[in-house]
């Protein structure tokens, strides 16, 4: 007997967790692993942007303009003369952080009311899924430009005008999630201790739906950023001098003709990111779908 068949059999002996098996049927998934360590470097240079930076933030050389990329600006200068590759990994800050922010902020109003309406059920569930539903049927992009005009275009309310109208998807699956969990021996074990309500859905029920939640927030970071960079290109979410990725894109789409890589280099790292996510959140759905891994 070899040795890894003897390891093999030690551990299935032992057995696994559902996330060891998950994370082990993920390693398989190339593309997923792609997309994370793809992801991972992202985050990783957006955090150290001020230290790997080739240029300062705001310098320019206005009698330089633009031109094409370079020994000394390896994606080339725009109009006034700032270094696109500098101006790239500051965008990415900006881009980055209304991804995950305003998706952290989707999912804790989405997971609360979610599991709210999916644990109390009756009237309190058909109330606040019809809210739901008539937020749904609302045109959220309006609501957006509105929230955008009438209280001014900054950072803080961007990160929430777009949380506050992605929740709508995650407080359906997490209904769905805790509707299936509640009629378990756990929840019943956790009633019958006298538990409140809160702490049931908090310590019970919302841990044994993190693989949807790990799910719908991956393949919701890229759809936040989308929204952000339409926004930016509309001339609605980042302001001068910040700037994002949306906003490059903008400025590269106005002089597309002349000067094409300030369009093409922030649109290729917007997409590389966009599709390394999705890739990632493909690889974690199948990784966490235990019936399908049975199959």
């Amino acid at each position: 007997m070899t040795t890894e068949v003897i390891t093999d059999i030690a551990q299935a002996e032992q057995g696994t967790s559902l996330w060891q098996d998950a994370w082990v049927r993920l390693k398989k998934n190339r593309l997923a692993v792609c997309g994370l360590i793809v992801l991972l470097i992202m985050v990783m240079t957006a955090l150290l942007t001020p230290w790997i930076a080739p240029y300062a933030f705001d310098a320019q050389n206005l009698d330089l303009g633009a031109t094409p990329p370079s020994a000394a600006h390896w994606l080339g200068t725009d109009i006034f003369g700032r270094d696109m590759l500098t101006q790239i990994l500051y965008g990415g800050r900006i881009s980055l952080a209304v991804g995950f922010i305003a998706t952290t902020v989707a999912l804790l109003i989405g997971v609360t009311w979610g599991a709210i309406a999916g644990y109390v059920g009756g009237r309190v569930d058909a109330v606040m899924m019809r809210l739901v539903d008539i937020l749904y049927a609302l045109p959220f992009m309006i609501f957006i430009v509105l929230l955008m005009v009438v209280f001014g275009r900054n950072m803080l309310l961007l990160f929430l005008a777009i949380g506050a109208v992605e929740w709508l998807t995650m407080a359906r699956i997490m209904r769905g999630q805790v509707q299936s969990l509640r009629q378990q021996e756990f929840v019943e074990a956790a009633i019958s201790l006298g538990l409140p309500t809160s702490t049931i859905i908090r310590r019970h029920l919302v841990p044994n739906a993190l693989g949807p939640i790990i799910v719908y927030t991956t393949l919701t970071i890229p759809g936040v950023m989308l929204l952000e960079a339409f926004l930016s290109f509309l001339g609605l979410g980042v302001q001068p001098p910040q700037t994002s990725w949306g906003l490059l894109i903008s400025y590269g789409a106005d002089t597309m003709e002349e000067y094409p890589w300030l369009l093409i280099y922030p649109g290729l790292t917007l997409t590389v990111t966009l599709f390394s996510l999705n890739f990632l959140g493909d690889g974690l759905r199948d990784a966490l779908d235990v019936r399908g891994s049975r199959d």
